[in-house]
């Protein structure tokens, strides 16, 4: 049973009438009954019966009905559903974001995507990388804003920039003066880092060792924006990345260029391997290239 027949059996039943619903449906008299005929043929029984003049449901045809009906408008609704959410008029899209990218390149795309998509909702978590991670992998987002993970297995990853990561210490301290320091100058002091399991704390971690050891961790946060605070109190040192220049500057403390060794990872986009993301994502993901583009 198709639609089309479903479609012709409706027009035919409405108007008792296969002349009338050949020329609703444009379809020729041959064509018309050639469908109603192999439905008929499908179900097992007659749905109308004919005759030179005039055209009458039997009790089965009455039966069906409704029920066609249903079925024709519930086909309908969907074909225009979709046809909004394929054409952007309407959908929704989950993203997750790590935080430096969230408080900073984030709004800037999801303000360029509301001006061109307005009818399209946007949920974003802001949370660490691993957890970008997680819920790309579970399902719960179709995108995330990541740090380059170790391994990608399971995920897409495209590229968006390479963020090299920058000193940030209290505006009072004399490290504040330097155009450009060294892990040497930093690691002097108390060193403030994000918790594990972190993938940012992995990377300073392994970045460093081979040269200065350990890092002389003092203190221990699960966010930057808390860590920009102890900064700005005189509590220590510490390393972002350099997309939360503004952020730590607007906390009170002060941002400088690291050398010895440089740290810089790459950000990008990650999405489950082998799916189809949806319209409204794959449209969210060129505004997040376009504006990182020209960053």
């Amino acid at each position: 049973m198709s639609i089309k027949q479903l479609r012709a059996f409706l027009a035919v039943a409405q108007s008792l009438s296969f002349a009338q619903a050949s020329q609703h449906l444009h379809l020729s008299q041959p064509a018309l009954s050639l469908a109603i005929k192999t439905l008929e043929e499908s179900l097992g029984g007659a749905l109308l019966v004919r005759t030179t003049r005039s055209v009458a449901l039997t009790r089965e045809g009455e039966v069906l009905l409704p029920i066609a009906r249903r079925l024709i408008a519930d086909w309908d609704n969907t074909e225009e559903l979709l046809r909004q959410h394929f054409t952007l008029k309407l959908g929704r899209v989950a993203i997750a974001a790590l935080p430096s990218f969230a408080a900073s390149l984030l709004p800037v795309a999801l303000k360029a995507f509301r001006d061109c998509h307005p009818d399209i909702n946007v949920t974003v978590h802001d949370v660490v990388n691993e957890q970008v991670v997680e819920m790309v992998r579970n399902h719960r987002v179709e995108l995330g804003v990541v740090l380059e993970p170790e391994s990608l297995e399971g995920l897409d990853f495209t590229p968006l920039y390479l963020d090299r990561f920058i000193a940030v210490v209290p505006a009072a301290s004399r490290l504040a003066s330097y155009e450009e320091l060294q892990w040497s100058d930093l690691l002097s002091e108390p060193f403030i880092a994000l918790q594990r399991p972190s993938a940012v704390r992995t990377l300073l971690e392994n970045s460093v060792s081979a040269h200065h050891g350990r890092l002389p961790v003092a203190f221990e946060s699960h966010q930057l924006v808390t860590i920009g605070r102890m900064v700005s109190q005189g509590l220590g040192v510490s390393v972002v990345p350099s997309l939360c220049l503004q952020q730590m500057e607007a906390l009170g403390a002060r941002c400088v260029a690291l050398n010895q060794p440089r740290v810089e990872q790459r950000v990008g986009l990650i999405h489950l391997a082998g799916t189809t993301i949806s319209a409204a994502a794959k449209a969210l993901s060129e505004k997040l290239i376009e504006v990182t583009d020209k960053r």
